[in-house]
C-alpha cells in the first residue's frame, strides 16, 4: 500500500480515540459520537474531551487533549468553527495521527470559513496528520478487530465486503439505512464533507488492496483533483468495482457556446463520460447503486451482452425486453437443442423463443426443464428469471429449481419475484444462493446492463498514445502574437495543418474578381464562403454558397456576399475552396475543461450537429483504441458505413485526425477549445479533408 493511503490507518484502524467537544446533553452530536463508539464495542480506550463538566456517558472527562495520559490516535473533533484550529493544533502537538472534524463553518460559508479550512489544512500537514471533513457525519470500520464508529450515525452496518464514500453527511445516514436493509454489509464507511486533505482518490486508494473490500460505493458532489481520482480509479475498477451516484448533472451556459464542440462538450458531459473511461458505473440512484453492489457481490461478470429471460408471465417478459433492448442489449438466440428442450418439456401454448413464457401454471418442474436448457446454452451470456407466484403453485419450490439449474454455470443469473405466495420463503431460497431479487423487470435489466458494461471494461485492453511527426515552424508562425479568442481562419487552418491535419484546397481574396480567377485555378466545381472575425456560424447567415460550377456562377455569389454582409462584418474577405470529393461529414473537436482537461468530441457533422446531438466524449488522454470506439458508439455508427451503394467512410482517417488534434493540444496548452467540422470522410484510400476549422486560445 502507497505510503499516502496507508496514513489512513489512523482514520479507520486508530488503537485510541479522543472526542473533542463530547457532551452529556441528550440530541447533541458530542454524546452520539461517544454512545457509537462505545456501543459499536470499539477495541482501544475512548477518551471524552470536556473541560466544562468531568463525566460524560459513564466515563470521566480530561479538559483538553493534551491532559490525556496516553497517546491517541484519532481525535473527532466536535467543537465551535472558532475552536477548531486552537484544537487541531493541540491535537498535532499529542502525536493524534487522524481527525475527523464533525464541524461546521468552512468553506461551505465563504468569506472567513474559507480561510479558517486553509488554516486548518496548514496545520494538519505540519503535524503529518490526515483529516476527514470538516463539516462530515464521520467514519466507520466494522472490522472486529476496530469496531470504529467514530459517527453520529443513527446505523451501525453488519460487517461486509463494501466500502462506501459519502460526500454529504445527510445522504450518508440514508446510504447506512439503506445498506442494512437491503443486506448489504459494509466494511468501511466515510463521510468526507469539504474534503480539505482526504478524498474519495485517496479511499479508494486506502481500500484498493485491502482484502475485505470487494466493491466500492461513492456519492460524490464533486471530483476535487480529477486527475487523481482518474489515475486511482482507472487502476483499482481492473480488480475492484467502483459504483457512483455523481450529483449534479446540470450545468448553464453550454447552450450559449460559441462552437458546436462548445455545447457538446458541457453540462454533466464530462463527469459522465470521465468515470466511464476509469471503469466507474455510475447510476442515477441510491437504489440502483444498492442493487448493483448485491448483483457485483454475488454474481459473476456476464462474458458478452446475449440475455435470455424466463417467465410464467408474458406483461412482465415484455417488459423485461423493452428494457433490456433500451439498454442496448440483445436477446440471446437459442440453439436448435436447446429450442428443441423446450419444446418437448412445454405445453403447445407456452412460447419457446427468447422471452421463454412457460406460462402461469408453471410449477417447480416446468421451471427446472426450462431455465437448465437455457442458461447452458453457448449463446446465452446471461439469464434473468420472471416469477409471479400465483396462489396455487409452491413458489419456495419454483425457487428451488432455479437455484438448482443455476449453479456451477458461471453465468449471472438475477430474478424477479412478484406476487406474495409463499413469497418470502421463496426469496430467501434466491438470496441465499446468492441470486439477486428484483420487484420489477426494469430494474434486473437495468443491473444486467451495467453487469454487462462491467464485463465490457475488464475485457478492453489498453491502446497506445503515438506521435507523430508535425512541422514545428508551422504552429509558431500561426501562434506568434496571436491574442486570446478565436483565430482568425487563416492562423487556424495553418496551425492544424502543421499537425497534418488535411484541408481541401483553398484560396483567400477579397474581391469577386479575384474570387473568379482563385476558382478557375482550384478548379470547378468549388464552395465560395465569407470569413469575418465576428463571423462564427457562418450557416446561419447564409455566409457559405455551395456548387459553384463556372467563373459567372462564383463571381455572382462573390458580389452578393459581399454586399451583404459587409455593413455588418467589415473585415469580410472570401474563401474559394475545392469541393471535397467525400461523401460523409463528421464533427472532430476539443474543449479544454478547468475540472477535468481536454474533453474530446467525436460525432456526425455538418450543420446538423446541434439537431441531431449524435456525439461521442472522452476525457484525455485518448488512446489509439478510442476514436474507434467513439465512432462506433453513435447512434448513426451505421451511416458512416456503406449502404445504399455508397462505400464505407474511411473512419480511420478520421481517428487519425483525433490523435493528431490530441498531441497538438498537449502540445500547445493555450488551446481552450478547437473544432474541425466539417471533416468530409471518403471511401477507404480516397482523400479525406477538413473544409472548416476554428481554434480559440486563452491567455
Amino acid at each position: 500500500m502507497a505510503g499516502r493511503s496507508k496514513s489512513l490507518d489512523g482514520l479507520f484502524r486508530p488503537r485510541s480515540v479522543a472526542v473533542v467537544g463530547a457532551s452529556r446533553r441528550q440530541g447533541a452530536i458530542g454524546r452520539q459520537v461517544v454512545a457509537n463508539l462505545v456501543e459499536a464495542g470499539f477495541e482501544g480506550p475512548v477518551y471524552a474531551v470536556n473541560p466544562k463538566t468531568k463525566v460524560v456517558h459513564s466515563m470521566p472527562t480530561y479538559a483538553s487533549i493534551g491532559r490525556i495520559p496516553g497517546p491517541v490516535d484519532l481525535a473527532v473533533l466536535v467543537v465551535p468553527a472558532v475552536d477548531v484550529l486552537r484544537v487541531a493544533e493541540a491535537c498535532g502537538r499529542k502525536g493524534v495521527k487522524g481527525l475527523v472534524v464533525i464541524t461546521a463553518g468552512f468553506r461551505e460559508i465563504g468569506g472567513e470559513g474559507v480561510t479558517r479550512e486553509k488554516r486548518l489544512l496548514a496545520i494538519a500537514r505540519r503535524y503529518g496528520m490526515r483529516v476527514i471533513g470538516p463539516n462530515c457525519m464521520g467514519v466507520i470500520n466494522t472490522d472486529p478487530a476496530f469496531s470504529l464508529s467514530a459517527s453520529f450515525s443513527a446505523t451501525y452496518p453488519s460487517p461486509g465486503a463494501v466500502a462506501m464514500v459519502s460526500q454529504s453527511g445527510a445522504l450518508g445516514e440514508a446510504i447506512l439505512a439503506d445498506a442494512t436493509a437491503s443486506g448489504i454489509g459494509v466494511s468501511m464507511f466515510a463521510s468526507v464533507g469539504n474534503r480539505v486533505d482526504v478524498t474519495a482518490a485517496d479511499l479508494i486508494e486506502y481500500w484498493e488492496h485491502d482484502d475485505h473490500v470487494k466493491v466500492i460505493l461513492l456519492y460524490i458532489e464533486s471530483f476535487g483533483d480529477p486527475a487523481h481520482f482518474v489515475e486511482v480509479a482507472r487502476r483499482v475498477t481492473r480488480h475492484k468495482a467502483i459504483i457512483a451516484v455523481k450529483a449534479g448533472r446540470s450545468e448553464a451556459g453550454a447552450a450559449a457556446a460559441s462552437s458546436h464542440t462548445g455545447s457538446i462538450a458541457g453540462a454533466d458531459i464530462a463527469a459522465d463520460t470521465m468515470l466511464a473511461q476509469c471503469g466507474v458505473l455510475r447510476v442515477e440512484s441510491l437504489r440502483k447503486m444498492f442493487a448493483l453492489a448485491a448483483a457485483l457481490l454475488h454474481q459473476p461478470v456476464p462474458k458478452g451482452a446475449r440475455i435470455a429471460v424466463v417467465t410464467n408471465a408474458g406483461g412482465p417478459g415484455i417488459l423485461a425486453t423493452d428494457a433490456l433492448s433500451g439498454c442496448g442489449l440483445e436477446m440471446a438466440e437459442f440453439a436448435e437443442a436447446t429450442t428443441a428442450a423446450l419444446v418437448k418439456a412445454l405445453p403447445a401454448e407456452a412460447s419457446v423463443q427468447n422471452p421463454v413464457d412457460l406460462i402461469a401454471s408453471a410449477d417447480a418442474d416446468r421451471y427446472r426443464a426450462s431455465v437448465g436448457p437455457v442458461i447452458r446454452d453457448k449463446g446465452v451470456d446471461a439469464l434473468i428469471v420472471l416469477f409471479v407466484s400465483p396462489i396455487m403453485i409452491d413458489a419456495a419450490a419454483v425457487a428451488q429449481a432455479i437455484v438448482d439449474e443455476v449453479q456451477g454455470t458461471g453465468k449471472p443469473v438475477l430474478a424477479v419475484v412478484m406476487g406474495r405466495s409463499r413469497g418470502d420463503e421463496a426469496l430467501e431460497i434466491l438470496r441465499r444462493a446468492g441470486i439477486v431479487v428484483y420487484r420489477y423487470p426494469e430494474d434486473a435489466a437495468a443491473t444486467m446492463h451495467m453487469l454487462v458494461e462491467r464485463g465490457r471494461m475488464l475485457r478492453r485492453k489498453p491502446g497506445k498514445r503515438p506521435r507523430f511527426n508535425v512541422r514545428a515552424q508551422g504552429p509558431r508562425t500561426a501562434l506568434r502574437g496571436a491574442k486570446a479568442g478565436w483565430l482568425d481562419s487563416r492562423r487556424a487552418e495553418a496551425l492544424l495543418a502543421a499537425y497534418g491535419i488535411p484541408f481541401a484546397k483553398s484560396i483567400r481574396v477579397k474581391e469577386p474578381g479575384d474570387a473568379a480567377t482563385a476558382a478557375h485555378e482550384i478548379g470547378f466545381p468549388v464552395v465560395l464562403k465569407a470569413e469575418a472575425s465576428d463571423l462564427l456560424h457562418k450557416s446561419d447567415l447564409h455566409a457559405v454558397v455551395t456548387g459553384l460550377h463556372t467563373g459567372d456562377e462564383v463571381f455572382a455569389a462573390a458580389k452578393e456576399l459581399l454586399k451583404r454582409l459587409r455593413r455588418r462584418f467589415p473585415d469580410v474577405t472570401l474563401q474559394v475552396q475545392q469541393r471535397a470529393p467525400g461523401h460523409r461529414e463528421v464533427l472532430l473537436g476539443m474543449k479544454r475543461d478547468p475540472r477535468y482537461g481536454p474533453l474530446f468530441v467525436a460525432g456526425l457533422g455538418g450543420v446538423q450537429v446541434e439537431v441531431l446531438r449524435d456525439f461521442a466524449v472522452r476525457v484525455g488522454p485518448i488512446d489509439d483504441r478510442s476514436p474507434a470506439e467513439m465512432f462506433e458508439s453513435l447512434q448513426g455508427a451505421a451511416l458512416l458505413q456503406a449502404f445504399r451503394g455508397d462505400p464505407a467512410a474511411d473512419l480511420a482517417a478520421a481517428s487519425e485526425v483525433l490523435l493528431r488534434l490530441q498531441q497538438l493540444v498537449d502540445d500547445h496548452p493555450r488551446i481552450a477549445e478547437a473544432e474541425i467540422n466539417p471533416f468530409i470522410l471518403a471511401a477507404p484510400g480516397q482523400p479525406s479533408v477538413a473544409v472548416d476549422a476554428r481554434v480559440r486560445l486563452s491567455e
